[in-house]
């Protein structure tokens, strides 16, 4: 028993029996089942514990209820590990009552062949309970990851019971950290319900959380914000880190020779983390994990009877029941007579989303010279912004950077001695070849246009289609008098000492001002390019990708007035002035268009 408020308790236990969880996830450091007790005026327990550590877990809530029965067993999710003593629970204490969904009570039946319909107290989503100063909210999150999950958020002491969710493997009387096993946890059990998993994210989002109290690990009291970042980014599949995962198997190490070249080839190209799993002896669900961590993957196995070998089909198969997306995947194949597995791999990955393929490489036997060139032009291509990132690696004067430049959208960045700053701006344009010259318009009403005119040098960003639309809210909608808009984003320096993102952009051009044209409400800034650095070959962002499929669609219906096209915000009335500026994106009228 461990007191986490002055009301609330941990009543759970620690597993160091279980050697596979769900029977195939390595857990060398046991697991915890936990549950919660809030001793109000009425008593709430949250959740049981797995079947045999009833015993234990009805001691534990003995020490905060002493010979006082609960008033209430809260069941949020049914699976054994954590509804096992439900049926033991309602024995020893007759009067308690207990509470679920109608999804939970079909599944008690199940189990225990009980329906309880005189103690029974069916929620629906969005219920509320109060059991003193303390008023419980019942919120529903199906497939987070059973169908009858459900999550409650205690609005006195600020806490979200959130069942599986911010779960992970390993006991709590063992210090280890935590992303790495909820990493694993996340994709092993719940990765398949990403979007289910967004949806009790926007749920919490309006809620005010000070701690988590989840059905595995440790009770989250500080830097929430972290964790709740990496579970957007797991929820969302966006990558969390930049490195190339290469997952093999190699059946006489011809294929493994490969890979270790592969590796040596990485590295010396700039890449930040190079992790390599050989299937056949590796922990499978750390290979899976790794996967979804980093942003690109190589596939490196032999072609086994006209097919792959099979601990490369069960690897794929993970990825593509979890809905692998978003990354850029190379791929190797081997086989003496008839190779076949680059075409069975892209076949099997077909059905994932959003997958860049940088390119193959077909060994027959063994490495020879060309298989050689081969691999070298993959670790290319896989290094190619690992390289433009890279001070000593990065081509500074290469010029191709400026046919990255589109009728588009830029983030400018500038520095105005204290502080970074950056603004999206949509007229970059290209003057002169001889010498490279380009032009910048900036609203005066910006502060970087003032920042600029001060130090008379900038760099552009050029934002690729993979940019989101957070981009645009952190660099268009606020200012860089006031805000800190490179908060928490992982950068680089140029030469000019100005940063460049790392992230969404496929070029960046450090530029220094020639020349100054004062056009009203916009100054033109003309510039010579003292430094070019190609990123990515990804497509620039034009404002017709930006439209149709970044900025969010306005929520119009039953509004009468005007939206801004670049933001979407909403101008109700009548008649939009000629002088209005769009309070998020400080574009003007000739942007708006009327709500049809």
């Amino acid at each position: 028993m461990k007191a986490i408020t002055n009301d609330i308790f941990y009543v759970g236990v620690n597993d160091h029996k279980v050697d596979l969880f769900e029977g195939q996830y390595v857990v060398p450091n046991g697991m915890a089942y936990n549950s919660y007790v809030i001793k109000d005026g009425q008593t709430a327990v949250f959740d049981t514990v797995e079947a045999g550590f009833g015993h234990e877990w009805l001691d534990n809530i003995a020490q905060v209820v002493g010979s006082t029965a609960p008033d209430y067993l809260i069941v949020q999710h049914m699976e054994p590990d954590h509804a096992g003593n439900v049926k033991t629970f309602m024995k020893t204490y007759p009067t308690t009552k207990i509470v679920g969904n109608a999804k939970t009570f079909n599944m008690i039946e199940q189990f225990f062949g009980e329906t309880y319909e005189d103690r029974k107290v069916v929620v629906k989503n969005g219920d509320t309970l109060t059991i003193g100063k303390h008023t419980l909210t019942f919120v529903f999150a199906p497939m987070v990851h059973w169908p009858e999950v459900m999550v409650t958020y205690d609005s006195y002491d600020k806490v979200l019971f959130s069942a599986d969710a911010f779960g992970k493997f390993g006991a709590l009387d063992v210090d280890e950290e935590w992303d790495c096993e909820a990493r694993r946890y996340y994709f092993g059990i719940v990765g398949k319900y990403g979007p289910q998993a967004q949806n009790l994210l926007k749920a919490a989002a309006g809620l005010d959380i000070q701690i988590i109290c989840a059905t595995h690990g440790p009770i989250l009291t500080e830097d929430l914000g972290h964790y709740i970042g990496l579970y957007q980014k797991w929820t969302t599949y966006e990558p969390e880190s930049d490195g190339i995962v290469i997952a093999y198997t190699s059946v006489y190490g011809n294929t493994k020779k490969a890979v270790e070249q592969l590796v040596d080839m990485l590295k010396t190209r700039g890449c930040p983390k190079v992790s390599v799993h050989d299937l056949a002896r590796d922990d499978m669900a750390e290979a899976v994990e790794d996967a979804f961590r980093y942003n690109k993957l190589v596939l490196a196995t032999t072609t086994y009877n006209a097919e792959i070998f099979p601990f490369m089909r069960e690897f794929i198969n993970h990825l593509t029941e979890r809905n692998f997306q978003k990354r850029t995947v190379g791929l190797i194949e081997n086989g003496s007579w008839a190779p076949m597995a680059c075409k069975v791999m892209y076949g099997m990955l077909e059905k994932c989303k959003n997958i860049d393929y940088a390119g193959t490489v077909t060994i027959k036997s063994a490495l020879n010279d060309a298989s050689r060139k081969e691999l070298e032009a993959l670790a290319d291509e896989l290094c190619t912004d690992y390289i433009a990132e890279s001070p000593e690696l990065a081509n500074k004067n290469d010029m191709n950077a400026l046919f990255k430049i589109g009728y588009g959208l830029y983030v400018v960045t500038s520095n105005d001695g204290k502080k970074d700053n950056g603004l999206i701006v949509n007229t970059v344009t290209q003057l002169t070849s001889e010498p490279n010259r380009v032009a910048v318009a900036i609203n005066k009403a910006n502060y970087s246009h003032y920042i600029i005119q001060q130090t008379g040098v900038m760099n552009v960003n050029c934002l690729s289609v993979e940019a989101p639309f957070s981009v645009f809210e952190n660099f268009g909608f606020q200012s860089g008098r006031t805000a800190d808009k490179f908060a928490g984003w992982d950068v680089g320096r140029a030469d000019n000492g100005l940063v460049f993102l790392k992230q969404y952009i496929n070029a960046f051009m450090s530029l220094k001002v020639e020349n100054y044209i004062d056009m009203d409400t916009h100054g033109l800034f003309i510039c010579t390019v003292t430094e070019a650095r190609v990123m990515s070959d990804k497509d620039t962002m034009t404002y017709t990708y930006y439209q149709s499929n970044v900025k969010p669609k306005p929520q119009t219906e039953g509004k009468k007035g005007f939206v801004c096209k670049i933001c979407g915000y909403i101008y109700e009335g009548d008649t939009l002035p000629d002088d209005f500026i769009c309070p998020l994106c400080k574009h003007g009228a000739a942007d708006f268009e009327p709500i049809s």
